[in-house]
């Protein structure tokens, strides 16, 4: 019985540890200067030395590798920002925060996160999962928004202004002529604040 329980986590080290490896591949196609249109998921399975079956077997499809990547990178770059955010009682902070949040884990790896969403404009279930991912930023936002501008003050319209200046897009056209991130995190805090104000009024 010893011997076949120490059987069945080795082996679920073993898928574990594939199923990492085939992440950190994704990752490495994505950051590689050929950009979105190599990758496949024979490209992944290559890249990760498995078979294109074993990525099938972990994964489901292209769309589940994109999914474990924005996990994994969510994960590492994300998080760690954003949970402060939830325990802030002021929302006016909490907002900030969120904010400085989304600047961190667009600039962790931001080559990586420009061509996955480059890839989206290609593949309908990259999109998908984009927009999946998007629409939980702007789940964030609604819920700090909402202690902070009331219904009847344009809460809809503010949540649509903060989702597009948090986005990927808005923190990467910033980052122009050496601006930093701190610097492009000011800009957006100002804006935001400047969308706040006018929700008021």
């Amino acid at each position: 019985m010893a011997r076949r329980s120490y059987n069945l986590g080795q082996r679920q080290v073993t898928v574990e540890e594939t199923r990492r490896r085939i992440v950190a591949a994704a990752r490495e196609l994505l950051a590689d200067e050929s950009g979105p249109p190599g990758f496949t998921v024979d490209t992944v399975a290559r890249q990760a030395g498995v078979a294109r079956m074993t990525v099938y077997y972990q994964f489901k499809s292209k769309r589940g590798v994109l999914e474990a990547l924005f996990d994994d990178l969510a994960n590492r770059g994300l998080m760690p920002h954003l949970r402060p955010a939830f325990g802030e009682p002021d929302p006016a902070r909490a907002l900030e925060l969120v904010i400085a949040a989304f600047t961190a884990f667009w600039e962790s790896d931001r080559i990586v996160l420009r061509r996955a969403r480059a890839l989206a404009a290609l593949d309908p279930d990259v999109a998908e999962s984009v927009r999946e991912r998007d629409e939980m930023r702007r789940g964030h936002l609604r819920r700090l928004l909402e202690r902070l501008v009331p219904p009847s003050k344009g809460l809809q319209d503010t949540i649509d202004a903060l989702h597009m200046l948090t986005s990927f897009e808005t923190y990467d056209a910033l980052l122009v002529e050496g601006r930093s991130r701190e610097e492009a995190t000011r800009i957006i805090r100002r804006l935001a604040a400047a969308q706040l104000v006018t929700a008021a009024e």
